[in-house]
């Protein structure tokens, strides 16, 4: 079988070699209840390529493939309000 539709990302944000942990972003304060990985994917996704994202209650993780993304995730969407919370 063929993979139809775009790439499922990775739930896997726990890798401990230094460049994932680096390139690794952390999202607190998050309305779980509301917002979905698809949501946080969305989001996120305009920094740069997203290779894994996993969802908690409360919180999320987004992996990058690069540090520079995830530096510029974290200058751009520090504090902005979703679902009602600041992140």
């Amino acid at each position: 079988p063929t993979m139809t539709g775009k790439t499922q990302t990775s739930n896997v944000t726990n890798k401990n070699d230094p460049k994932s942990i680096n390139s690794r972003v952390f999202i607190g304060n998050l309305n779980t209840a509301i917002v979905k990985k698809s949501d946080i994917e969305a989001i996120f996704a305009k920094y740069g390529k997203i290779v894994g994202c996993s969802v908690h209650k409360g919180y999320a993780f987004v992996q990058y493939m690069s540090e520079r993304h995830a530096r510029a995730a974290v200058a751009g969407e520090n504090a902005r309000i979703i679902a009602g919370q600041p992140l």
